[in-house]
C-alpha cells in the first residue's frame, strides 16, 4: 500500500496517510525564514516500515522547495539528517 505525504498547515505538522487513514506526523513551528521540527511519531502499528523516514524526506524536500531552513529539536530528524549528507545545507545556521 503506497503511502502520501501532505502539509497539514492548520495542524502545523506534515502528515502520512496509508489508505485515508493518518499514520504519522512531523510537527513544526514555521517562521518566516525556517521551520523547527518538533515531534515526529508513526503509529505503533506502523513502526518499522519506514514511514517515518519517508514522511521526513517529504517534509524536507517541501521545506527546500519553500526556500527555507530546519531547525531540528526532533531527535529523529536530526538523526535522519545526519544519515542523509545531501540534505545537511537546509540546516539553520542562526545569525
Amino acid at each position: 500500500m503506497s503511502a502520501q505525504v501532505r502539509d497539514d498547515r492548520d495542524a502545523s505538522r506534515y502528515v502520512i496517510e496509508q489508505g485515508g487513514q493518518v499514520v504519522g506526523a512531523a510537527y513544526y513551528k514555521r517562521f518566516d525564514d525556517h521551520i523547527v521540527f518538533t515531534h515526529t511519531e508513526v503509529d505503533e502499528g506502523h513502526q518499522g516500515e519506514g514511514l517515518a523516514s519517508e514522511l521526513v524526506q517529504s517534509a524536507l524536500d517541501d521545506t527546500r522547495n519553500a526556500g527555507l531552513r530546519v531547525v531540528a529539536l526532533c531527535p529523529y530528524v536530526r538523526s535522519w539528517l545526519q544519515r542523509h549528507k545531501a540534505y545537511q545545507d537546509l540546516l539553520h545556521q542562526p545569525a
